[in-house]
């Protein structure tokens, strides 16, 4: 089913299906990438397994299975939260801590610890068909757990606190968070993929 269509009205532009279910996700993205000159963005929702392993491993799986499905361009896109003192959990499997703890006990997990720094890490996969190669692109911004406050319609951006800011994304406005946040880091390196630009790219 589509969602969302359009960055580029350009009937010759190559269409790259975005496959996420997230509406908020998927209008963050939208507003950070802007125009793509030559290319339409598109959306689309598929039921994709949920994999578990390394972050890079997670996001490999999830972009070949999508491009079976989408049979085209597709990105996919993953979020991990990494405290610092667990030694990088919840990570990638922040989505079901998050369900069960709320961030009210996301920040609890980290009472007994001085230390609160963690990192927000987007992890962006893309490939032209099922059979191409992957490219990843990561984004990473620094901060660290905080008692929540702000909006959460993002989940756990109420207890995230960038480093060098005094607000957490939750309270950010979403001009200021869309050009600091992990999204914002491994969606400009995916522009410059585009554009061939170079940028962060691994296969």
């Amino acid at each position: 089913m589509l969602i969302e269509s359009g960055l580029n009205t350009n009937m010759a532009a190559k269409k790259i299906t975005f496959v996420t279910g997230n509406k908020n996700k998927l209008q963050e993205v939208i507003k950070i990438l802007g125009v793509l000159p030559g290319y339409e963005l598109t959306s689309t929702k598929v039921d994709l397994p949920e994999y578990q392993g390394e972050i890079d491993h997670i996001s490999r799986e999830k972009c070949r299975a999508a491009a079976k499905h989408v049979h085209g361009p597709v990105i996919v896109e993953d979020t991990s939260l990494c405290f610092n003192a667990l030694g990088g959990l919840p990570g990638p499997y922040i989505k079901w801590f998050l369900e069960k703890l709320m961030p009210e006990g996301l920040y609890k997990l980290l009472a007994g610890f001085e230390d609160k720094t963690a990192q927000a890490v987007c992890t962006l996969a893309y490939c032209e068909s099922p059979n191409a190669e992957i490219h990843l692109f990561h984004g990473i911004t620094d901060g660290e757990i905080v008692p929540p406050r702000g909006s959460r319609d993002f989940g756990w951006d109420a207890c995230f606190q960038p480093k060098g800011y005094d607000k957490t994304y939750g309270e950010l406005s979403s001009e200021v968070k869309n050009t600091i946040s992990h999204r914002h880091h491994s969606l400009e390196k995916f522009r410059k993929f585009l554009y061939k630009e170079g940028g962060d790219v691994v296969e």
